[in-house]
């Protein structure tokens, strides 16, 4: 073996230690440059964004407001159609007539109406 194999490698070459392994600086990286073209395009980007901004935010806060008076229409039809079975109910002369004897107070003529009066005060109201 001769003095110059030792520490070569097969292919026959030396290598020293990585740069910036053992304390030593790498070497600087070219700066990027920023090409008149790409300043442009990068300051449309920045226009367009910042117009872009107020419509998308008018935008999202239509569809909140439209689903909202979404839910309020189903809430308002479906009192709606309660209302709606509450009249079918009260056109029956017989509902009317239990209403106004126990809302009222109301006799039939020739009818002696009684009211039970409890020992403290006044009746309970009547749920009407």
């Amino acid at each position: 073996m001769s003095a110059g194999s030792v520490g070569a490698r097969p292919s026959g070459r030396v290598r020293g230690p990585a740069p910036g392994a053992r304390g030593e600086a790498a070497a600087p990286r070219p700066r990027l440059r920023l090409s008149s073209r790409a300043a442009v395009l990068a300051v449309l980007l920045t226009v367009v964004a910042v117009f872009a901004v107020a419509p998308a935010r008018a935008y999202l806060d239509q569809r909140a407001t439209i689903a909202r008076l979404e839910r309020r229409a189903q809430a308002l039809t479906r009192a709606n159609a309660r209302l709606q079975a509450e009249i079918e109910r009260l056109k029956d002369p017989s509902v009317i007539e239990r209403l106004a004897r126990e809302c009222l107070g109301m006799v039939r003529p020739g009818e002696i109406a009684f009211v039970a009066v409890p020992r403290r005060g006044d009746p309970p109201p009547v749920r009407c």
